[in-house]
């Protein structure tokens, strides 16, 4: 059974007032990474095979701690400076602090010099991307009851293709990045302009992401409903707005809601 929290939106927005606006809702936006994508291999495989190069041996939940820690950094400082801003050195500096901060959720301090090896030593790894399980069924049963789907994403590249290879591009309705529009999460600019191209409101408008900084305070600031999807389990006291740990938490918390 998915578990979802509902009584977190009184901490957001007078629960009656939400239960009327939930039945305006016609679109559902959508954070890529960690939220409907993953790394195939999994970023755990990824990492226990980079660092057993170095003689380090993490555990699987050791990392999955270490990159709850990790993803909150790279949120905060994306938003700030993109990766494709960063002088070598200052992408360096900030892969060896993110690298650092993965090792220490299982134990392991490491200095720059190690922490850069191994980063450059997971790039090097063959790898991809794809979607989680419950992602089509789920945004097929959500396309089917009328909603606009759209994608919005940090990554950088061909978010179009990316879309194409994945299966979604006969399911969403807008897919935008921030290359597209110049600036990322939390900037409102890509939440302005995702909702522009589905001609919807923000208050006809969930917003799904993992990340507090980028995903639920910047589609907060705009005027959407966020929604946090705690796929790992990091966050199991998070109250500042509905929270879900797997897709099949959207179609339970919009039933929910509309036979409030």
């Amino acid at each position: 059974m998915c578990k979802i929290c509902l009584h977190n939106c009184a901490t957001i927005i007078n629960i009656t007032s939400l239960q009327v606006t939930i039945k305006l809702i016609k679109a559902i936006f959508f954070d890529f990474y960690n939220t409907i994508g993953k790394f195939d291999p999994s970023r755990e495989e990824l990492q226990m095979l980079a660092c057993q190069s170095f003689g380090i041996n993490v555990t699987q939940q050791g990392i999955i701690k270490g990159y709850a820690k990790a993803d909150s950094y790279m949120a905060k400082q994306v938003s700030v400076r993109p990766l494709r801003d960063m002088n070598s050195e200052e992408f360096n500096d900030f892969f060896a602090e993110y690298q650092s901060l993965i090792l220490e959720g299982s134990g392991f301090t490491v200095d720059k010099n190690i922490a850069l090896k191994i980063a450059s030593k997971l790039r090097s790894l063959p790898k991809g991307f794809s979607l989680f399980e419950d992602v089509l069924p789920v945004l097929e049963e959500l396309k089917q009851s009328g909603l606009k789907l759209g994608l919005l994403s940090n990554n950088e590249g061909d978010i179009d293709e990316l879309s194409n290879r994945l299966g979604l591009h006969c399911l969403m309705d807008v897919v935008i990045n921030a290359e597209q529009v110049g600036r990322g999460k939390p900037y409102p600019e890509i939440f302005l302009e995702a909702m522009s191209r589905a001609d919807v409101k923000p208050n006809e408008s969930l917003y799904i992401g993992d990340q507090y900084e980028t995903d639920i305070r910047g589609s907060r600031d705009v005027g959407m409903i966020p929604v946090l999807i705690d796929r790992d389990i990091n966050h199991p006291d998070y109250n500042s707005s509905p929270r879900i740990e797997t897709m099949y938490g959207i179609p339970e918390l919009l039933k929910t809601w509309q036979s409030g």
